[in-house]
């Protein structure tokens, strides 16, 4: 059913499962991302917002200006200095990062502050602004404004504007995609979406604002074509719809056919299309950042590792997504570090849902639960599962159920005369 790879990997760890350690696992998690939802963090099974926004937006300031990055054969523009000196800001700071800025021929220092300053920035919210993002002051201020009145289609007031400014520069000041900026987010209106989401993708998720209207309209119709295809109703495809694009933006940066093959790869693999559109609600979505291949090659490492049959693959699957989403080096990390806590691979597969949890936050809650006298060895799972807060409800029952006197209803009662 799946490439040799994962085979040999799979074949390698079952055959350390019959010593007392695992060897030869020495792969990361380079497969996994890190989605910055609003789930806890090992639960989360996406990209990590923060660093893709700065990422995505110094590239793309860079490579659609005409601004030079060569510091070795320009010197420091004095008069940029000087206007940010004036301001408060910590120009070291800038220079040690950013230099670039500070040798352009042309800025608009006095000018971009005083506009921040007009929607409610003080002195040190503009300094700290610019600290973050020096390039803001390289935009003209027709383009800040022209920004500024894009943003206020989606913002209450330029309270709540600035306050976003101060917490994500970077998104605010590429403005190079200005027009697809504002045709999405009159799309993303007219498709339903609140504003407070749309401002949290203008802010976490600013890449899928940088696709023309029609590209975004283009997946928002396969999803809705395939949701329909797979038995979903048209009640419920709307509320579907914006609650996957509420949970995953970046299913926008796909492709049409991507999710096409990735549907289809499920369905070969004989999941009905209504679990399908379980797992599509399970994975929110991510399902479509993988391959047909990756997803074949854990599929295959899991088998192999439960020792089960097609069937039993597919309701494991179902139990848990993750054996689906994670990277065969991710399980394989994973198992090791459950099966050296003396965990068995019968336990885990009565209870696969723990192979989402990171290998460190397992060790924390067996160190917590051993010290009430709770052996993980020969007792359920079940305990170690769910999110923090789960964990913790659950932590607490059995930490009660232990300091609960014993009462016998039959013992006499000893009373003084």
């Amino acid at each position: 059913m799946v490439g040799p790879s994962a085979a040999r990997r799979a074949s390698s760890l079952s055959t350390g499962l019959n010593s007392t350690m695992l060897r030869g696992v020495a792969y990361g998690a380079k497969g996994t991302f890190t989605f910055l939802l609003a789930r806890p963090q090992h639960r989360n099974l996406g990209l990590n917002f923060s660093s893709a926004r700065t990422e995505a937006a110094n590239r793309s300031f860079l490579t659609r200006s005409t601004y030079t990055t060569d510091t070795k054969s320009r010197e420091e523009n004095k008069k940029i200095i000087e206007s940010l000196y004036r301001l408060s800001v910590d120009v070291k700071k800038i220079r040690r990062l950013k230099e670039w800025v500070l040798l352009q021929d042309v800025a608009y220092v006095q000018e971009i502050a005083g506009i921040l300053q007009e929607m409610g920035a003080d002195e040190a919210a503009v300094a700290n602004i610019l600290e973050r993002c020096p390039e803001a002051v390289l935009r003209t201020p027709a383009e800040i404004n022209s920004q500024r009145a894009l943003w206020q289609l989606v913002c209450q007031n330029e309270k709540q504007l600035i306050k976003l400014i101060e917490q994500f520069p970077e998104s605010f000041f590429t403005t190079e995609y200005h027009e697809n900026q504002k045709a999405n987010i009159l799309f993303f209106q007219e498709l339903g979406l609140k504003n407070n989401i749309i401002t949290r993708f203008l802010t976490s998720a600013p890449n899928i604002f940088y696709n023309p209207v029609e590209k975004n309209k283009d997946i928002i119709e396969t999803l809705q074509r395939n949701y329909l295809s797979l038995g979903g109703s048209d009640a419920n495809m709307k509320i579907w719809i914006l609650k996957l694009l509420s949970q995953n933006p970046f299913i926008l940066l796909n492709t049409s056919t991507a999710i096409q093959e990735n549907l289809e790869f499920l369905q070969k693999n004989d999941f009905t299309d209504h679990e399908v559109l379980q797992l599509l609600s399970k994975l929110k979505g991510f399902i479509f950042q993988l391959t047909a291949s990756t997803m074949q090659e854990s599929m295959l490492f899991s088998k192999s590792i439960f020792k089960c049959s097609d069937q039993e693959l597919k309701e494991l699957v179902l139990k848990c997504p993750a054996l689906l989403y994670y990277s065969v080096p991710v399980l394989e990390e994973r198992l090791e570090g459950l099966l050296k806590e003396g965990i068995s691979v019968a336990q885990i597969k009565e209870t696969p849902m723990v192979l989402e949890l990171t290998t460190q936050i397992v060790q924390y809650r067996i160190k917590k639960l051993s010290a009430l006298g709770y052996d993980i060895k020969s007792g359920t799972l079940e305990s170690l599962n769910g999110t923090k807060k789960d964990f913790e409800v659950n932590y607490g029952k059995i930490q009660s159920k232990k300091e609960r006197p014993i009462f016998n209803p039959v013992a006499p009662i000893h009373v003084e005369d």
